[in-house]
């Protein structure tokens, strides 16, 4: 019995590189739907508006998407969901902002939008 296989690659170029570029685009989903969420911690606006970003890395093949908040307070304010955060500007301000994407019932966002760009991307 012989097996011939024969690999296209142009279609594995085109789907490697829908790779870094579908996950810049889910974790950039992520932060808008955070933000669209209102569910961080706000006062005057800079650690949501400015001080929360993307970065996305490729490290030996592997791409890495974060979304990181980098003010002095967000720690704090992350991990006591206890405190009593002010609703004024964003009602649904509390501690723990991220869990419902984490674990909670918008755990497939993430996944599901990534799904999503990278069959546009790699027109799979």
């Amino acid at each position: 019995m012989r097996v011939d296989i024969k690999l296209d690659y142009g279609a594995i170029a085109k789907i490697e590189s829908a790779v870094k570029p579908s996950a810049m685009m889910a974790i950039d989903a992520l932060k808008t739907e955070v933000i669209t969420a209102q569910v961080m911690p706000f006062d005057m606006g800079d650690m949501q508006n400015n001080e929360t970003f993307t970065v996305t890395a490729e490290d030996s093949g592997t791409v890495t998407s974060r979304l990181v908040t980098g003010s002095p307070q967000a720690r704090r304010l992350y991990y006591h969901p206890e405190y009593n955060f002010q609703k004024v500007n964003n009602p649904n301000a509390g501690g723990e902002w991220l869990e419902p994407w984490i674990s909670g019932a918008k755990q497939t966002f993430l996944r599901d939008v990534y799904a999503e760009f990278f069959k546009e991307k790699a027109g799979v």
